[in-house]
């Protein structure tokens, strides 16, 4: 008898998804939803269902921007419209709008180097942050198959165990959000900083698996192994580990 696989089991390099390298990526939003729990800050965590893009992952709320929700000239508008949406449809639950602070953009690289699962799509996706409404979250047993609240630390430590799947922008996120002590911190930051864009690259696409963002000694050319500063995501199956200088 096989063991049954575990999610953190697989490697990074069976990611790597093949197909055409020319597919334009696709206007999405995520949520980043925080409560204050009885060890400190925790978020709202939802697993995907593994017939959909980025199945099985352990992800935040979030989906594509849809064309009615699409204004050319209001991009950050449209990502707001949209998280609102699928906060709702994913949750049960409703924010505001007006209230979702922007926290990152990110791009993927163009397929076949993109870490992915599911079908073959790239998500151009901005991250938002905002305070959790009251309420019981209410899951459609579609889409997403299962939540949870968690501590920033504890997602990252059970990643670390293999017992749930991670994606790099929710992996990065969750160690952001480890960062700060408080809701009050985690939203102030976010209220006051420009939004980082991280545009990835892979750099090293044999295991361990190495992927890249702008102030990389690789990201524009350079070797791997180059001296210089550093700021990658190394996807070892021990574990990840996040560089940056």
């Amino acid at each position: 008898m096989h063991k049954p696989e575990r999610p953190g089991n697989r490697r990074p390099a069976e990611w790597l998804a093949k197909g055409p390298t020319d597919q334009p990526p696709i206007a999405a939003a995520t949520v980043i939803l925080v409560r204050e729990g009885q060890g400190g800050i925790e978020t709202l965590m939802l697993r995907r269902n593994s017939k959909i893009a980025f199945g099985g992952a352990w992800v935040f709320p979030g989906g594509r921007v849809d064309a009615d929700e699409y204004v050319e000239d209001d991009v950050v508008g449209s990502a707001r419209r949209a998280a609102v949406r699928e906060v709702r449809e994913e949750t049960g639950l409703h924010v505001e709008a007006e209230r979702l602070e922007t926290w990152s953009y990110w791009v993927p690289p163009k397929l076949p180097a993109a870490p992915t699962r599911g079908p073959r799509r790239r998500f151009s996706t901005w991250f938002f942050a905002t305070t959790a409404p009251t309420g019981a979250v209410a899951i459609d047993q579609g889409e997403i198959h299962e939540d949870r609240w968690l501590a920033p630390t504890a997602a990252l430590d059970l990643h670390r165990a293999r017992e749930i799947e991670l994606v790099p922008p929710t992996w990065v996120t969750l160690t952001q959000l480890s960062r700060h002590r408080s809701v009050a911190e985690a939203i102030d930051w976010a209220t006051r900083s420009e939004p980082e864009e991280f545009r990835t690259r892979p750099i090293k696409p044999e295991p361990p698996v190495t992927i890249a963002w702008a102030g990389d000694v690789a990201y524009e050319g350079g070797r791997f192994d180059d001296p210089g500063p550093r700021h990658r995501l190394v996807m070892h199956p021990d574990g990840w580990h996040y560089e940056r200088t």
